[in-house]
């Protein structure tokens, strides 16, 4: 094993942060929860039902991405995704037990099942786009499972979903459990998203004619995401906390677009310097600086 190469460096890093959803007091949120007005909570369970229903979701989609790598007979990405199945599992875990301690009991699935775009999103494309890896782990289908998955749920969808609601705890000061678990998910998504452009990286060094699938599936989905967004948005007269949803629009495009260049930079080096080539994580610990300098800590 080289342990210099990106997937087990990602392995390494993510023993070291290992956190138990379980030890998160959430006695704090359940006070603030039911002090939020009508809108408020009907907005927050939004958020968090979509979360924890994609947090399942991607659970169970993460495992043909890693018969793909045994297929390559790349270990070490293996090993990697081990881990990046149980952070998600956790991640689920999270959720559902603030859901519990909030009262947040009976069936949500209007929230999630009403929405259009999510249907299409986490009910077709993202299963068919992982699931075909069981049959054929091609390049082409590897990388077009890495940007459903990776770019667009994890990194246009959900890490947009996180800074949302960063947002609303921060500036409304409040839920500081939702804070602390955030926190502890938003560090796992930073290798998870890292892990996701490493891989189409590394295959469009391999093969340029590649990247053209990189920017075809981002045309694809992108919208879908957007549009995901906005519905959520279309079901209030004012924005229940008070943030424009521009806000997140403009956040989801703007991390989109700086991964696809961060993919892009990859074209026509050797694909061997790709695989020790750190800078992914770099990008996505960049971003969270970001995150952290514009709500103020």
């Amino acid at each position: 094993m080289n342990w210099q190469s990106f997937p087990l460096r990602l392995f390494t890093k993510g023993n070291a942060k290992t956190w138990d959803p379980a030890s998160i007091d959430f006695s704090q949120d359940a006070l603030d929860w039911a002090g939020l007005t009508d809108d408020q909570r009907r907005s927050a369970t939004y958020l968090v039902s979509q979360f924890v229903a994609g947090e399942e979701a991607v659970t169970e989609d993460i495992r043909p991405f890693m018969n793909a790598m045994s297929a390559e007979d790349r270990f070490g990405d293996e090993m990697y995704l081990a881990q990046f199945c149980l952070d998600e599992a956790k991640h689920a875990q999270g959720f559902r037990l603030w859901m519990d301690a909030v009262g947040l009991t009976e069936d949500l699935h209007p929230y999630v099942a009403e929405n259009p775009f999510y249907r299409e999103l986490f009910y077709e494309q993202l299963p068919q786009a992982l699931r075909i890896l069981n049959t054929d782990p091609s390049p082409v289908n590897q990388v077009r499972a890495s940007v459903t998955y990776n770019h667009v749920i994890e990194g246009s969808l959900a890490l947009t979903g996180y800074y949302a609601w960063r947002r609303i705890c921060v500036e409304s000061e409040i839920l500081p459990g939702m804070q602390q678990l955030i926190g502890s998910i938003a560090e796992d998504e930073t290798r998870h998203m890292a892990w996701g452009t490493f891989t189409c990286r590394r295959h469009v060094a391999a093969d340029d004619s590649l990247w053209q699938v990189v920017t075809d599936r981002f045309g694809e989905l992108v919208p879908l995401a957007m549009g995901m967004i906005k519905w959520v948005d279309g079901q209030f007269d004012e924005a229940p906390f008070g943030i424009d949803n521009d806000v997140f629009l403009t956040y989801a495009a703007d991390r989109a677009q700086r991964r696809l260049h961060a993919i892009e930079s990859a074209r026509g080096r050797p694909v061997e310097e790709i695989d020790v080539d750190y800078s992914p994580v770099t990008l996505e610990e960049h971003f969270n600086a970001e995150d952290e300098a514009s709500l103020g800590n």
